[in-house]
């Protein structure tokens, strides 16, 4: 993909005010701390993923739905998790999903996580984006590529996941050109394994490749065993702090 290969700098002066975009922590029972800390005042969220069971679940789950409305109540957008499996995913099993997502939990859009990222992808995301913003007026809407994907599908949906991975990787990134002609709150970066003295670092990363919505942790994968987003990064106070001040250059 040549897109890929070179840095287009952007403006160190522009002022960019980063927010937090958070995957989706683990079920409100098993991470009331992480829940409970999202409702704070003052913190810079951008929106929270909502992830019952692999999805909205069999049936309303009580907990998830008080964790859901009191974000809510606080002006916090709250996203469904849709897993479409690289374009694999049964289209009417998306939309019941989402149906539920919607009737259970009154979210306000949708995180379309394994999202593909080719030309080949595009026809079917494309459909399945319009529908869903036909069953949730307003719909925010994410894809969870996870790298840069074909620039059309920035036609597609409010915001793309270009980056998700280890902070190994991510310290040597490049930004994809084309995202240099859309405005940086049209972007996600998700990066676990991030030391504590490196986060500035990587925030400055973020700000530089033109990612308002960031997601970082300490946490890992312990080699794709474990899920690094489910629990509180333990710099949260720090990443609190940090990025509703903005990151200097």
């Amino acid at each position: 993909m040549p897109h890929l290969t070179r840095t287009r700098p952007r403006t160190p002066g522009t002022e960019l005010r980063p927010g937090v975009g958070v995957p989706g922590y683990a079920h409100p029972l098993l991470a009331p701390t992480e829940w409970g800390e999202l409702a704070r005042p003052g913190t810079p969220l951008h929106w929270v993923v909502l992830n019952v069971a692999d999805g909205p679940g069999a049936r309303p789950d009580p907990h998830c739905l008080e964790a859901a409305g009191r974000l809510r109540n606080a002006g916090i957008r709250v996203l469904g998790h849709l897993d479409i499996r690289y374009g694999t995913r049964n289209f009417q099993e998306q939309v019941s999903e989402a149906h539920r997502f919607v009737d259970w939990y009154q979210v306000d859009g949708f995180l379309l996580d394994r999202c593909p990222s080719d030309h080949g992808g595009l026809p079917e995301v494309r459909r399945t984006v319009a529908t869903l913003r036909v069953i949730r007026d307003d719909a925010h809407i994410v894809l969870g590529h996870g790298i840069h994907p074909h620039p059309g599908y920035a036609q597609l949906a409010d915001q793309l996941v270009t980056f998700s991975g280890p902070w190994s990787d991510y310290r040597w990134s490049q930004v994809a050109e084309w995202t240099a002609d859309h405005p940086p709150e049209r972007f996600c970066h998700f990066v676990h394994g991030v030391p504590r003295p490196h986060l500035a670092e990587a925030l400055g990363i973020a700000r530089w490749q033109g990612a308002a919505t960031i997601w970082f942790t300490d946490r890992t994968d312990e080699g794709g065993r474990t899920d690094p987003w489910e629990a509180m990064p333990g710099y949260w106070d720090e990443i609190v702090s940090l990025v509703g001040t903005g990151v200097s250059e």
